[in-house]
């Protein structure tokens, strides 16, 4: 019961924008599965959950994207061989990389980054990585500063 739940909600945030525990619980119901706030609560905490802007000041549930550990370090590894300069100039972040390193740089940061990037693009030797707003840039320059260890 419990797996087939998981996969309905899984399925359901995937293809509606459902904001709240309560819209969660109707669309389940409507699916044949009689449910609890509490058991949603716990459901959410378990599959990695988290709530994401929409826009409009909109949020809606969606899956986070969660690495292995061992998955992530490799991105780290990567980021830490390939990257020399980060540069935070208002919501975007300058990347320069050793000479054909950029894409392998960018993949491994779109993997790491989750929602604190809007998206980025790479050339041969340098990323240029876009945010919402210049707090997240500084913070986005930080992190990969501090895993590139410059």
């Amino acid at each position: 019961m419990k797996t087939g739940r998981h996969q309905k909600i899984l399925e359901i945030i995937e293809k509606e924008n459902i904001e709240t525990q309560d819209q969660l619980i109707d669309r389940l119901r409507e699916s044949g599965f009689d449910t609890t706030q509490a058991t949603i609560s716990r459901d959410i905490k378990q599959l990695q959950i988290v709530k994401r802007t929409v826009g409009n000041g909109t949020y809606k549930y969606a899956v986070q994207k969660s690495l292995d550990g061992q998955t992530n370090v490799k991105y780290k590894n990567i980021i830490r061989e390939t990257i020399y300069f980060v540069h935070s100039a208002e919501n975007i972040t300058v990347i320069k990389t050793y000479t054909g390193m950029a894409n392998a740089a960018a993949a491994a940061i779109d993997a790491i980054a989750g929602d604190l990037v809007v998206g980025s693009i790479a050339g041969d030797d340098t990323i240029f990585v876009v945010t919402d707003n210049i707090e997240r840039s500084h913070a986005f320059a930080k992190i990969i500063k501090d895993i590139a260890g410059i």
